[in-house]
């Protein structure tokens, strides 16, 4: 019996897809940038199923490609196009919270768990799970976990890996890592889960997390503001670090996402005229629901005003325009991807130097290619701002890419510069191999390929992704 029938009898026929239509959601990245097709997409329900496809495959040297909800930017999910024989391996079905401590602020979720299944079960014991980004509806925690997800709220509560505190995960040997305890101290040699989160997948399998909670918000304002320049945004979040309030999401927004917003967005508008070369969207809450944040806020605003740092601003007066306001960073980038081609990079720098960045970026696209849209939008409170190249109208992807070939280079290069990184939080993949190759320390390399080898020494887990 072959394996991929011996492990079809192990899952059940319907958690073991081979037919052509089966296997086509699973061929292919969210941007529709790197196609690969699997063997198999083996789709376990059980630890200890996901340690006997592991098993099985590495016995016969098959390729595993760990894969969740599938909305990563990297290609990390998808099966290298010339890379060895491979199957997907889905933790779909491996979607339970397994508990949820509300004293202990902490939760323990399976890989499979939808991110926004995890907010609400944190919800539900007045608990806030604050990793939060636009595909939280459909990304799942063990690809959250393995691309150390950002988001939003990084700012406050830091990325993906700052949000665990154990880990279970299934070794490429068949073994499992049982390092699922909730204490926040404990000095007892290396931190294994580091390994694995933002691994991608190279090291092994991650099929549970044990998460950290917060306190829930109990107020919450939201403002949507004209700034001149990325540099009178930068002031402004200044301004509003030393309110006393806390700032849970700064985000810098370039007027033209705005008119590809109105243009794509399904009658979605903006809340100010779309007049002013810069927005800024900015958040700021309180577990207490006595804490004056709308004073807060006005009085911020209205200093900022006063120095020509804010042109003009509007405050969400209710729930439902709070998620209007939200509505147009979240849905940005399924309008964006709609809209045209694009080259695309995500690249951080300390937050002092978004400006610089900024204008360094818009330079370098108007020399190189000066008939592309320059595009902006991002985390400006953590440093991470999302560049993109777009196509003029009517040029192929196959065009553009070609054309600006040299564009993403040019953004990583600044970022470098400036000391910043090339892959803030989307992850590396496929996409960033040849950056990782350019820009990653060679020392840093050297370890990462041993402890590569120490794991995986076959090197079946998740070939042909991040390392170079």
């Amino acid at each position: 019996m072959g394996t991929i029938q011996h492990l079809a009898a192990t899952l059940g026929a319907n958690n073991c897809l081979t037919a052509e239509e089966d296997l086509a959601p699973y061929a292919v990245d969210w941007r529709g940038a790197y196609r690969g097709t699997p063997l198999a997409v083996l789709r376990p329900g059980s630890v200890a199923e996901v340690q006997a496809v592991v098993r099985a495959c590495a016995s016969e040297g098959l390729a595993i490609v760990p894969a969740g909800g599938r909305t990563g930017l990297c290609g990390g999910a998808v099966v290298a196009e010339n890379g060895p024989p491979a199957v997907v391996l889905s933790l779909e079905r491996l979607n339970r919270i397994r508990d949820v401590d509300a004293r202990d602020f902490s939760l323990v979720a399976e890989a499979g768990c939808v991110i926004q299944t995890v907010q609400q079960a944190a919800a539900a014991v007045d608990r806030l799970f604050p990793l939060s980004w636009g595909a939280q509806g459909s990304a799942m925690v063990g690809g959250a976990l393995s691309t150390n997800a950002g988001g939003i709220r990084t700012l406050r509560w830091g990325n993906a890996r700052d949000l665990v505190l154990g880990l279970e995960v299934v070794l490429p040997d068949g073994r499992v890592l049982n390092d699922l305890r909730r204490v926040r101290k404990d000095n007892s040699g290396y931190a294994l889960r580091h390994l694995f989160l933002g691994g991608e997948g190279t090291l092994g399998v991650i099929t549970a997390a044990a998460l950290r909670l917060v306190p829930s918000l109990k107020r919450v304002e939201t403002a949507f503001v004209a700034v001149p320049s990325p540099d009178a945004a930068l002031s402004l979040f200044s301004r509003m670090m030393a309110s006393g309030a806390e700032v849970i999401a700064f985000e810098l927004i370039i007027r033209r996402c705005l008119e590809i917003v109105e243009v794509m967005g399904n009658g979605l508008r903006s809340p100010l005229p779309v007049e002013s070369p810069w927005y800024v969207m900015v958040e700021i809450a309180a577990a207490h629901p006595a804490v004056p944040l709308r004073e807060m806020l006005e009085d911020t605003l209205a200093a900022a005003m006063e120095a020509a740092e804010v042109t003009d601003a509007a405050l969400a007066d209710s729930e439902a325009q709070r998620a209007t306001f939200w509505r147009i960073r979240e849905d940005w980038p399924d309008c964006h991807r709609r809209h045209g081609p694009s080259v695309n990079a995500d690249t951080s720098v300390p937050v002092s130097a978004v400006p610089e960045f900024c204008r360094r970026v818009g330079e370098a696209f108007a020399q190189g290619w000066p008939e592309g849209g320059f595009i902006a939008l991002g985390h400006a409170g953590d440093g991470n701002i999302h560049v993109s190249l777009d196509a003029p109208p009517g040029m192929s992807r196959e065009a553009w890419r070609a054309r600006a070939a040299g564009a993403e280079a040019a953004v990583n290069a600044i970022a470098v510069e400036l000391g910043g990184s090339f892959s803030a939080e989307h992850g590396i993949g496929q996409s960033k191999r040849h950056a990782m190759a350019l820009h990653k320390d060679s020392v840093a390399l050297d370890l990462m390929r041993a402890v590569k080898g120490a794991i995986d020494p076959g090197g079946v887990m998740n070939p042909g992704k991040m390392l170079p």
